[in-house]
């Protein structure tokens, strides 16, 4: 396009458009404000600052920034935020190519004696047309930055689906397929609670964290300390990830066990054992209630005071004191109980010295929590 004559900036901008001097000081100085981009090939510099060299010339040529100079801004952008490069280092970089291009233009046009005024009105115009291509880099970087995160983050939590459904599929970080992880499981389901529990969990050691099968879900490989207070979580001991589908199956079983008994907080799969196995099985529970607690009515209100106490003493290994103080009662009160839950089913509760201790106090256990949790129907 022929220049007019009066417009002896643009006639310079393009003299020096294509000097190969000016553009490798520019690229240099682009290059000498941002580590970040520093750090990229020198070639992929040198082409974006050709182009947006060129860019700004078409502009100006034609009053503005054309669509095609506006797409290669947005080009640039987005080559930086897939590069890893944040928006202010690539920022920091692109004023300082333009810095140094305007003043290097400046100082040629004051030399080849360029009116201050056609000088003012070219460097305006330039920052017109820069101020729109940096609105364009910036947008496309974030959009890019935004898309980059939405399909990683998918990537990972697809990965923890399918490791926690027992899928074979290659381990990619943040997990290491030959760490152990505590496979973690919840029935919470709303985001903003998840995201707290993300927060937790990764805070003491890698992991990685999802709704799976609609519900929190993590693979950690330290639980915090201590133990945050708040909704159930059931963590598995530590496994590798190929391993870690069974451990999901367990603590979604002990999960519904745990919440059924009204749980709260993080607790050990282990610690749920008996609790899990007891909640599949209803219908022994009801036998051994029924051989066990004969004695007692459901809809007594003191039989179901009896029961909690039994259930409580045992859980606490047939202590009075530390019973006591779950229940929030006196000892005598504990100690009052135990008796009269001896008298009405015709045996004690609690009897170290029997050669089958441990599966006679199991079959109480099973037989009052469930006995309880039929008398809550």
């Amino acid at each position: 396009m022929e220049v007019g004559a009066g417009d002896r900036f643009l006639r310079l901008l393009i003299a020096r458009s294509e000097d190969p001097v000016l553009l490798e000081a520019t690229v240099r100085a682009a290059r000498s404000r941002s580590e970040l981009v520093a750090a990229l090939p020198e070639e992929e510099t040198r082409r974006h600052v050709r182009a947006l060299v060129g860019g700004v010339l078409a502009a100006l040529e034609d009053g503005g920034p054309s669509g095609e100079v506006l797409a290669a801004a947005e080009r640039l952008g987005s080559d930086r935020a897939r590069q890893g490069v944040p928006v202010a280092a690539f920022l920091d970089g692109f004023q300082a190519g333009r810095a140094h291009l305007v003043r290097t233009l400046v100082a040629e046009g004051r030399r080849t004696g360029v009116p201050d005024a056609a000088l003012l009105d070219g460097v305006t115009r330039i920052d017109e047309i820069t101020t729109a291509l940096v609105h364009r880099m910036v947008h496309a970087h974030r959009i890019t930055e935004l898309e980059m995160a939405r399909t990683a983050r998918e990537a990972r939590v697809q990965m923890l689906r399918q490791l926690l459904h027992g899928e074979a599929v290659p381990v990619l970080a943040p997990l290491d397929a030959a760490g152990a992880y505590h496979c973690v499981v919840s029935d919470v389901s709303d985001p903003a609670v998840a995201a707290r529990l993300e927060t937790e969990l990764t805070a003491a050691g890698p992991g990685l964290c999802g709704l799976v099968d609609g519900r929190f879900a993590a693979l950690a490989a330290r639980l915090p300390a201590p133990v945050p207070a708040g909704p159930l979580l059931v963590a598995a001991p530590p496994a590798r990830p190929a391993d870690v589908g069974p451990m999901y199956g367990l603590g979604r079983r002990a999960l519904r066990a745990g919440a059924a008994a009204g749980l709260t907080g993080l607790r050990e799969l282990a610690d749920l054992a008996l609790l899990t196995v007891t909640e599949a099985e209803p219908e022994f529970g009801g036998l051994l209630a029924a051989a066990l607690l004969p004695g007692l009515d459901p809809d007594e209100p003191f039989h179901r005071e009896l029961a909690e106490t039994g259930l409580a003493y045992l859980d606490h290994g047939g202590r009075i004191e530390p019973t006591a103080a779950a229940l929030h009662v006196h000892g005598n009160t504990v100690k009052y109980r135990i008796r009269r839950l001896r008298e009405l089913t015709g045996r004690p509760l609690y009897d170290p010295s029997d050669g089958a201790a441990v599966a006679r106090t199991a079959n109480w256990w099973w037989a009052l929590h469930r006995w309880l949790a039929a008398a809550a129907t």
